[in-house]
């Protein structure tokens, strides 16, 4: 039985290497299925650390992946790899959680692995299983605390990093 009960960790993001590092450990647990939230205020690093994700798959599935924009204008973008697909969704311009039904939400979150930015825009279509991650300012410019909250089948998941902050 998954225990419901959230406890967040903070983890110290020093430098985009350290959000690397991160990320590898979130590539090794990916499954269909799987949704993963990204909070965090303008330019805290959200769409950094979903490239980076994004770029490893694309490594470890040796899948040519050229560029990996921002999906802030076309809302949704969709990157292919063996195992699932990964959509790389935006909703910042997204005002009613009912406007996502348009996007395939369900779909993708029946049999695709999402990375979305701004999923409290979601409201109650944001499955009760999902990784949320949230970025906020570190002590300097270019560092970051990553609060990490794990719900439903991600409690169970060892992500593998050594837990600080």
């Amino acid at each position: 039985m998954v225990n419901n009960r959230n406890v967040p960790v903070l983890l110290s993001l020093a430098d985009i290497a350290a959000t690397d590092a991160f990320a590898a450990h979130i590539v090794r647990e990916l499954k269909p299925g799987d949704v993963i939230g990204l909070s965090g205020d303008l330019g805290m690093g959200k769409t950094v650390l979903a490239r980076s994700i994004i770029r490893l798959l694309a490594t470890t599935y040796e899948v040519s992946v050229p560029d990996i924009p921002s999906p802030t204008f076309s809302i949704v973008q969709q990157y292919d790899f063996p195992p699932f697909s990964v959509f790389h969704i935006d909703l910042y311009r997204v005002n009613n959680a009912k406007d996502t039904l348009e996007l395939g939400i369900e779909d993708i979150f029946a049999s695709e692995v999402s990375l979305i930015e701004w999923p409290e825009r979601l409201g109650l279509y944001l499955p009760a299983d999902h990784l949320h991650l949230t970025l906020l300012p570190g002590d300097h410019d270019n560092d970051r605390i990553l609060q990490i909250d794990k719900f439903g089948s991600w409690q169970n998941r060892d992500l593998g990093f050594a837990i600080n902050g």
